[in-house]
């Protein structure tokens, strides 16, 4: 497997802030992906970052506990094990970054008046599609569908599941008060439920119906509703609140329909299990395209005009950990900004151009592409 010609190699002099960066965080986001591939290794992805080349780095982060390591000694282990690559957005131009959170809300583990929303497992009928079982008749984005008899066929949409379509097979973890919180709970993939009998949970994603996403922002926009450059999710969770007649209307327009599974909450400083396997870090790990990158990337994040984090220029190293099915690109990625509602409030306004450098392991870049 080659290095894309994608990626451009750099020095660490290159990366505006590096110097002043917390990289031991960074380094504890990226030691948890260590212990992690231990268990089952991370595909590669297709742009070459062989997940081999990573086994150096990975085997002295497991040597040390952070604790013992110093911020300086961190930002050395970076510099030591890779050579920062920067990595253009599509057709080489500027990478862009949004925002997602863990969201905390209220929940009861039985139907009332007001808790009447579900969020549910996953149904015994769903089943994963790849190219060795997709029947020529089905949609090729679809990567799950139902099985019904010997035949697969598409699952009910969001739309159809929500007018009954999976009612009586007890497939209801929890019951939530507001259909737009559930929604935007499909949105995060995961959340951590302060349920009414006193228990803390957490539900993470499990599979969904397979359409395709389509945002509210984006129908609202080309519905004249809210300007383009106005969307976010607080202005979306105000338009429906001031039209709460057109929610159903909005939000069955994205077909898609998540599936969770239930968690525990064993830090309450990490967010959930993502994709990557491991606990997300807040301000640390980052979702990117899975296909093209490969899990457990360190990339550093050059986005001056995002302050939306600690008022400064967003300028931080991040660990690959997580995807989206919206993260689609070279240089797309998603920031983690944590739990709860102070955190929804970071990620809810995060849409930035920003310069993406991956840092690549130096057995893969050679010192005369710098």
């Amino acid at each position: 497997m080659s290095l894309s010609p994608l990626f451009v190699g750099k020095s660490f002099a290159d990366l505006p802030g590096w110097d002043d960066d917390d990289h031991l965080a960074a380094f504890e986001a990226f030691r948890r992906s260590a212990f992690h591939v231990l268990t089952k290794p991370y595909r590669s992805g297709a742009l070459g970052v062989d997940f081999d080349a990573f086994t150096k780095a990975y085997a002295e982060a497991r040597t040390v506990s952070p604790p013992n390591r110093s911020g300086k000694e961190a930002r050395t282990f970076f510099e030591r094990h890779f050579i920062p690559a920067h990595i253009g957005g599509e057709n080489g131009g500027v990478g862009l970054v949004t925002g997602f959170y863990e969201p905390v809300v209220e929940a009861s583990p039985v139907r009332t008046e007001r808790f009447s929303v579900p969020l549910l497992s996953r149904p015994a009928d769903l089943v994963d599609i790849d190219d060795g079982n997709r029947p020529p008749s089905l949609d090729p984005y679809l990567a799950f569908a139902r099985q019904t008899g010997d035949r697969l066929v598409e699952y009910p949409d969001r739309g159809e599941i929500e007018r009954g379509a999976l009612a009586g097979k007890g497939l209801e973890i929890a019951w939530l008060a507001d259909k737009v919180d559930a929604f935007f709970i499909h949105v995060q993939g995961a959340a951590r439920l302060n349920m009414t009998d006193g228990r803390l949970s957490r539900v993470t994603y499990a599979a969904k119906s397979g359409q395709r996403f389509t945002g509210p922002g984006k129908v609202l926009s080309e519905l004249g509703e809210i300007p383009l450059a106005q969307v976010t999710m607080q202005s979306i969770r105000a338009w429906f609140k001031a039209h709460p007649d057109r929610v159903d209307e909005i939000l069955w327009r994205n077909r898609s329909y998540i599936f969770f599974r239930e968690a525990n909450v064993e830090d309450r400083s990490l967010g959930p299990i993502a994709a990557a396997k491991v606990p997300l870090t807040p301000g640390r790990s980052i979702a990117v395209d899975r296909l093209l990158h490969t899990f457990g990337t360190p990339f550093y994040i050059d986005a001056p005009t995002l302050t939306a984090f600690d008022a400064k220029p967003f300028r931080r190293l991040m660990i690959a950990q997580d995807t989206g099915s919206a993260i689609t690109g070279p240089a797309r990625g998603d920031l983690f900004a944590g739990s709860g509602d102070a955190a929804g409030e970071i990620a809810g306004v995060v849409r930035n151009a920003a310069d993406f450098y991956a840092l690549v392991p130096r057995t893969l870049i050679s010192d005369a592409n710098r």
